[in-house]
């Protein structure tokens, strides 16, 4: 299901593009909310899988730009500045969305950055390490998708 993809904007960042409006809030939301962070991707990408498998996601989601629920009914999402952007989306889409713009992330030349923790990998393989350390846990989507 390709119904959005990325790309960089004019001042390198994330931008979206999808067929429909209906998925509007959900590239806002991946664009902003997660942007090029890769701790952030893995954390969505862990919640979705709970919430695809029954479970309730391992930890709610922490945002200062959207209000996010996992359910095993669906994904909501709410921006905190912008009352009117709001969108209800499947566990499939938002994880069809969630596996397209990590595929994107991985995809982008490695930023110039100084990293402390794992400067010898890529950036992503760090962030999925270290994931695993903070939350004590195999990523669900190890062996999957990366």
């Amino acid at each position: 299901m390709t119904f959005i993809t990325f790309s960089l904007n004019q001042f390198n960042l994330p931008a979206y593009q999808v067929k429909d409006d209906r998925y509007t809030t959900l590239g806002v939301w991946l664009i902003t909310d997660i942007s090029r962070q890769f701790l952030v991707c893995l954390d969505g990408l862990a919640m979705i899988d709970d919430v695809a498998a029954g479970r309730a996601p391992f930890e709610e989601w922490s945002s200062d730009k959207f209000e996010v629920e996992f359910t095993q009914q669906g994904v909501l999402l709410q921006n905190q500045w912008l009352e009117h952007q709001r969108g209800e989306y499947t566990v499939d889409e938002v994880r069809d969305a969630l596996e397209s713009y990590w595929r994107y992330l991985v995809s982008l030349p490695e930023r110039e950055l100084i990293r402390e923790y794992r400067p010898d990998l890529p950036e992503w393989q760090a962030a999925l390490l270290r994931w695993e350390e903070k939350w004590g846990l195999t990523h669900p989507y190890r062996g999957r998708l990366f």
